[in-house]
C-alpha cells in the first residue's frame, strides 16, 4: 500500500470544510484502488494521508492534487510514501 501525504494552508475554514465534504471526500473515495482517507487541522494548517493499494494509484492522485486545490487553500506539499506498518 502507498499513501499520499498532502500538506495544506487553509485561508477560510469554513469553505474549506465545506469544500472537503461536499467534493473532496467523495471524489476521492470512489478514486481506483482507494482504501481510506483521513483530513485533519490544526489551526490553519491541514494535513491529509490518503492510502492506496498501490503505488500507480497514489501516484496518479498525488498529480491530480494541484489542479483541485480551491482558491482559498494555499498547497505546500504532497508527496507518495510506502505504507509500512498498519494496526
Amino acid at each position: 500500500m502507498h499513501a499520499v501525504v498532502v500538506r495544506v494552508n487553509v485561508d477560510e475554514a469554513e469553505k474549506a470544510q465545506e469544500e472537503l465534504q461536499s467534493r473532496v471526500v467523495p471524489n476521492v473515495s470512489q478514486s481506483p484502488g482507494f482504501v481510506a482517507g483521513y483530513w485533519t487541522r490544526s489551526g490553519n494548517d491541514g494535513l491529509s494521508m490518503v492510502i492506496f493499494e498501490s503505488e500507480d494509484a497514489a501516484r496518479q492522485m498525488a498529480d491530480r492534487v494541484p489542479q483541485t486545490i480551491p482558491e482559498f487553500v494555499t498547497l505546500q506539499n504532497v508527496e507518495v510514501r510506502e505504507v509500512v506498518a498498519s494496526a
